[in-house]
């Protein structure tokens, strides 16, 4: 095996160019502000919801002008059933700094994207890398298994740790910043398809003659593990969920009346009512009733 060979990027992008999905955000000409609002839409959420959600959003708010210009009641309305709402209060609010700060057009650093609001650090080195090919790092869970297990030959990736993690794939990205890019989309890629959690497809993997985990015989992981989502039923969650659900399809406040209906723990309720006061996805009193931000 020659050096060329035995390096992770020579293997990985060439796999990512013959076996890459055709996704919108991928597709030639895609835009900086697409990118941007993929990214966001794509935290927490599959491939399959958001891909016809993005396109409705970008037909309506093709730029970050766009939605700047209309209120955040309509971007949380767009959102509909995507899942953690507040995402869309904060694409909202990075509309209005991306259209007062630069000129309506999405920044290219890394720490410009870092300065707007509800952008962190993964979504501002994603963007900056597959929007603007700048040579930056991009992990996500994806990429933190594929390393954990070819680099470091454990099963899985355990806690975050975001300086290590960066560190890690700033080793892996070959010096050419678009080459860069492939490095960063194609580990992802690789850890979303081939590298999963549960029944990782070795045989088609083009990091198989690399993997360290491979070659020391598959070890169980008894690190640390990554903290489990809480289940979806029952949880504040789903009471979150229905309170917005009455809020999105309202003209109007929403009596308190009605909010009383959707969920019978009242405790709860008023729990997830406040939550969602709290963090802006709602206004308003019971005396005058609920409704969405901006409405």
């Amino acid at each position: 095996m020659t050096a060329a060979e035995s390096s992770p990027s020579a293997r990985v992008i060439p796999w990512f160019l013959a076996n890459a999905r055709p996704l919108p955000w991928r597709a030639p000409g895609f835009s900086p502000w697409g990118v941007l609002v993929s990214e966001i839409m794509l935290q927490q959420t599959p491939v399959a919801r958001v891909i016809p959600r993005l396109e409705q959003w970008l037909a309506r708010w093709p730029s970050p002008d766009a939605l700047a210009s209309d209120s955040p009641a309509e971007a949380v309305r767009a959102w509909d059933r995507l899942g953690y709402p507040r995402r869309a209060l904060n694409l909202h609010a990075a509309a209005v700094a991306i259209s007062e700060r630069h000129g309506g057009e999405v920044p290219s650093d890394v720490d410009a994207l870092l300065a707007l609001p509800g952008i962190g650090d993964y979504t501002a080195r994603a963007v900056a890398s597959f929007a603007f090919g700048v040579r930056a790092p991009v992990v996500d869970v994806n990429t933190r298994r594929v390393i954990a297990r070819a680099i470091h030959g454990r099963g899985a990736a355990g806690p975050a740790r975001t300086r290590a993690d960066l560190a890690d794939m700033e080793a892996l990205l070959p010096d050419d910043a678009a080459d860069a890019r492939l490095m960063n989309a194609g580990l992802m890629e690789l850890g979303q398809v081939v590298c999963v959690a549960r029944t990782p497809r070795c045989d088609t993997c083009p990091l198989a003659a690399l993997c360290a985990w491979r070659a020391a015989g598959y070890p169980d992981y008894d690190g640390p593990r990554a903290p489990r989502q809480a289940r979806f039923e029952g949880s504040d969650r789903q009471v979150r969920g229905l309170i917005m659900r009455e809020l999105r399809h309202a003209d109007g406040p929403v009596p308190a009346e009605i909010l009383d209906g959707v969920w019978a723990d009242a405790v709860q309720r008023e729990r997830a009512l406040a939550g969602l006061l709290a963090d802006g996805l709602a206004t308003g009193s019971r005396e005058e009733g609920y409704a969405l931000p901006g409405s």
